[in-house]
C-alpha cells in the first residue's frame, strides 16, 4: 500500500475510535515529514496527541519507510476551518476574512453545516441629532465566502 494512503488509513482508524477528536490538517513534506493537526469537541490533551502518534507509528515499519511524525492540537493561531471547530468556539469573538478581503469581527452566535452567524456590535451616528447609538445586528456568512477565520484573543 502506498505510504501516504497507509498513514491516512491509520489516522482515520484512530479517529473512528475517538469520536470526540477530528482532523484539522494532515501535511506531508517532500522528506516524508508528517504533521497531523487535531482538534476536539472538548479540546485536545497531550495524551490524545500521544495516542494518535502511537496509532500511526506502532503500525508502520521504519525499516521499510523512514519518516518523522508530529502530532499537535490546533492552537489559537490556527484558522478555524471545519464546522465542528466553529461549533466548539460558539459564543466567542472571531475575526473573519472574506474572499473579497472584507474583515468582519463579531460574536459567533449560530453555526450549522452551511454557514455561521455573527452578532456584530458597533456604534453609528444618530439619524437625527448629535451623538451615536449602539447597534447590534446578525450577519450570516456561508462557509464558501470565508477565506480565513480566527478566534480573537483578549487579555
Amino acid at each position: 500500500m502506498e505510504f501516504r494512503k497507509r498513514i491516512e488509513e491509520l489516522l482515520n482508524e484512530f479517529l473512528d475510535s475517538r469520536e470526540d477528536l477530528f482532523l484539522v490538517d494532515l501535511k506531508f513534506s517532500t522528506g516524508d515529514d508528517i504533521t497531523v493537526i487535531l482538534d476536539g469537541d472538548n479540546g485536545v490533551t497531550l495524551q490524545d496527541c500521544l495516542d494518535a502518534s502511537r496509532a500511526i507509528e506502532f503500525n508502520m515499519d521504519r525499516e521499510e519507510h523512514d519518516f518523522s511524525l508530529q502530532v499537535m492540537s490546533a492552537g489559537l493561531s490556527e484558522p478555524l476551518s471545519a464546522p465542528r471547530q466553529f461549533k466548539k468556539n460558539f459564543g466567542r469573538e472571531i475575526e473573519v476574512l472574506l474572499n473579497d478581503a472584507t474583515k468582519i469581527e463579531g460574536e459567533l452566535a449560530k453555526v450549522d453545516d452551511e454557514k455561521i452567524t455573527l452578532i456584530l456590535r458597533y456604534r453609528k451616528p444618530k439619524e437625527v441629532g448629535k451623538g451615536k447609538v449602539d447597534v447590534e445586528e446578525e450577519k450570516e456568512i456561508p462557509y464558501s465566502e470565508i477565506k480565513k477565520a480566527l478566534v480573537v484573543i483578549k487579555f
